[in-house]
């Protein structure tokens, strides 16, 4: 496959809001394909492809095949994290949807949110968003403390044009 190849086979698979959702499930902690379905509340064999298309185009990666409860042959999968440094073109939509499939059904003290009207010139504007990118892969590079849980960040910019 060529790159160019790589690169829009790796932009289709991030196009998913189910396969961004089942990225985030194996951050950190591998799963198996039963267990990312339960977490989704989907079928195994839907989710399946999923992970298939995952594992294809190296979002995720399969660790040494494991018993299950039953006896039965297991195969977790780990995120690599390429996802991050992936070019997702056109990823608004996708990213939005996949927060707010991510956040329903959540209690309101169970996320915090803040908005906030800005005005900025071009170049405040890229400070900003670069600041706010170097803090936050800060954070995604740290060693998690043996007590972490796990947590979602969802950022977005735009332009206000009701204000005017």
């Amino acid at each position: 496959m060529t790159s160019d190849e790589t690169a829009q086979a790796r932009a289709r698979a991030l196009s998913s809001p189910v396969r961004l959702r089942i990225l985030r499930l194996c951050l950190h902690q591998a799963r198996t394909n039963k267990e990312i379905a339960d977490a989704l509340g989907m079928n195994p064999a839907t989710t399946l492809h999923h992970v298939r298309t995952l594992l294809n185009t190296g979002f995720l990666e399969a660790e040494a095949e494991r018993k299950g409860k039953r006896g039965a042959k297991e195969v977790p999968y780990l995120s690599t994290r390429l996802s991050w440094s992936t070019p997702l073109p056109d990823a608004a939509p996708v990213l939005v949807e996949t927060f707010l499939q991510e956040v329903n059904g959540l209690a309101p003290d169970e996320i915090q949110v803040m908005r906030v009207g800005l005005r900025l010139g071009e170049e405040d504007q890229r400070e900003l968003l670069a600041r706010m990118r170097e803090l936050i892969e800060d954070f995604a590079v740290r060693p998690a403390p043996q007590d972490a849980v796990s947590t979602s960040l969802f950022v977005a910019h735009h332009l206000d044009t009701s204000a005017g």
